[in-house]
């Protein structure tokens, strides 16, 4: 498998894929179900809405069951503390400094599927995340934008 096709979790984050995954083919399989049998008994199909809202939630169900096993299926998990605390790496909790700026910013480096930038997840593959793995304390990670580079300065990595 090429690191293309990993897909890096936290075990929380695993966690939280694996129940959703169980919840929509234990409970949200079995209420599609049941619409779309009651949709059925409705008469007309031509002109039944309810029919086809239900195939649609079918479909939907049904292919957020295929992503998930999927993601499950190439998981690799990552620990809270990078493998290695000297540069920056996925699992690893980094403290920032923006070029110009007075305020430190914290990350923890994620996979992209548990990105969530408002409470300091960035994803490996985002332009910062990328911009920063490989990086030593003390060095730059410089981020291209429309306006010009963001140049970041790392002040530690945990």
């Amino acid at each position: 498998m090429s690191s293309r096709d990993i897909v890096y979790l936290t075990q929380e984050g695993f966690e939280t894929l694996s129940q959703e995954l169980e919840h929509l083919k234990s409970v949200r399989r079995l209420e599609v179900a049941e619409r779309l049998h009651n949709a059925l008994g409705e008469g007309e199909l031509i002109e039944n809405a309810e029919l086809e809202i239900a195939r649609s939630e079918q479909a939907f169900v049904e292919g957020r069951i295929l992503d998930l096993e999927e993601r499950l299926r190439k998981a690799q998990i990552i620990s809270r503390n990078g493998p290695n605390t000297d540069v920056v790496a996925i699992g690893s909790t980094v403290k920032v400094k923006e070029r110009g700026e007075s305020d430190e910013e914290e990350y923890f480096v994620v996979g992209s599927s548990e990105a969530d930038p408002s409470n300091g997840r960035i994803s490996n593959e985002s332009p910062l995340g990328r911009a920063l793995i490989g990086k030593r304390v003390g060095s730059n990670a410089v981020v291209r934008a429309p306006d010009g580079d963001l140049v970041f300065e790392i002040i530690s990595i945990s």
